[in-house]
């Protein structure tokens, strides 16, 4: 069978006339901190028919009740516990490559799911970027990135994919059900919310930034507190671009540049891609933000009571399925199954930003 243009596109990229020796350069990979704190923090769960579930309660009967001499008390018997039930999904990604292409990069297979391989004599000569090697990290990178990009979305992008941070910690929070709880009619399972939620019509709840006024770092001040109301105690805050530019407005007008940094009285620090706030955290810039259109927005979360969860066994698993018989084709993949859940909604929060 003949080259397909991509295999012979591939193959030009590997030789020595249009490259410098060594790995394939890589120009767009970028940080990935939502990802790399929930995959640090997740937990395993042991599995089920469909469903991550866990038991969450925010009312409570008992009450207190004054009595003297023989008043009649009463008696109640508390049963407020709920069930969350988050769903889990199975995500995969796969890649494959012929054996004439690795021909080309001078490597035999040895075996046949190409788990053994050797190298041709004098294979150094022509050979600058390894196919095999590329493709692989192809598989790494391009799993991460897509992984990264899922976390940004509600989920309503694709059924088959986990619904990620959009879809617990909502715009609208007294809106729609979450996990089999519905927000409207429980105010304990919602975040905190302060986004222009209605542009065309009644009164913007996003944030003006003002240099003079410093309404944003102080409505950020006054939001931990009441994320700290319930116990949460937010530690992870990830910004869009845009933030950051509102913040930093702010934050400039109140202190001054010196051979030694940024100085204001030890309470405010501000970094290349990092501003650390008194009282409320470090603000992270997170490029997946961008890449959601969400530039404006911050997210300031309890890792706590956010966790990703894959299951016992099934976290980033490695496969290498036997090539069929009428085809010299090797076949890599990774499967995870999980999903994003939360124990808690009102520790976390999310806020939109303008520029005044």
């Amino acid at each position: 069978m003949a080259f397909t243009a991509g295999e012979l596109q591939n193959i030009a990229n590997a030789a020595l006339d249009f490259y410098i020796k060594g790995p394939a350069m890589a120009l767009t990979i970028q940080e990935r901190p939502l990802y790399d704190r929930l995959r640090r923090k997740q937990k395993t769960f042991s599995g089920g028919k469909g469903l991550i579930r866990q038991n969450v309660k925010g009312e409570y009967s008992t009450t207190l009740q004054g009595y003297t001499h023989t008043d009649t008390v009463g008696y109640v018997n508390p049963a407020n516990i709920k069930q969350v039930n988050f769903p889990w999904f199975e995500i995969h990604a796969g890649i494959n490559l012929t054996l004439t292409e690795l021909k080309h990069d001078g490597i035999s297979v040895v075996d046949t799911n190409g788990e053994d391989t050797t190298e041709h004599s004098e294979r150094e000569l022509h050979v600058i970027s390894g196919l095999l090697e590329d493709k692989l990290d192809d598989l790494a990178e391009g799993w991460a990135r897509d992984f990264d990009r899922m976390l940004h979305q509600d989920g309503t992008q694709d059924a088959k994919e986990v619904p990620g941070l959009l879809s617990i910690v909502a715009d609208n929070p007294a809106t729609g059900v979450l996990a089999g709880i519905d927000r409207a009619t429980t105010p304990w399972w919602r975040n905190r919310a302060l986004v222009n939620l209605t542009a065309s019509a009644g009164p913007d709840n996003s944030i003006l930034a003002s240099a003079t006024g410093q309404t944003l770092t102080k409505t950020l001040r006054s939001e931990v507190r009441q994320l700290r109301r319930y116990g949460g105690k937010p530690n992870f805050i990830i910004c869009g671009s845009g933030f950051l530019d509102a913040l930093e407005l702010e934050v400039h007008e109140k202190g001054t540049y010196t051979q030694q940094g940024f100085v204001n009285k030890g309470k405010n620090d501000i970094g290349m891609a990092v501003i650390s706030m008194f009282g409320v955290g470090d603000f992270i810039y997170d490029p997946g933000l961008d890449d959601a259109g969400r530039e404006m927005f911050c997210y300031v979360l309890d890792d706590r009571r956010i966790q990703l969860r894959p299951m016992d066994g099934e976290d980033m698993k490695q496969h290498t399925p036997s090539r069929p018989h009428d085809q010299y084709v090797i076949y890599r993949a990774m499967t995870w199954t999980g999903g994003l859940t939360a124990s808690q909604l009102n520790c976390h929060g999310v806020y939109e930003a303008k520029l005044s």
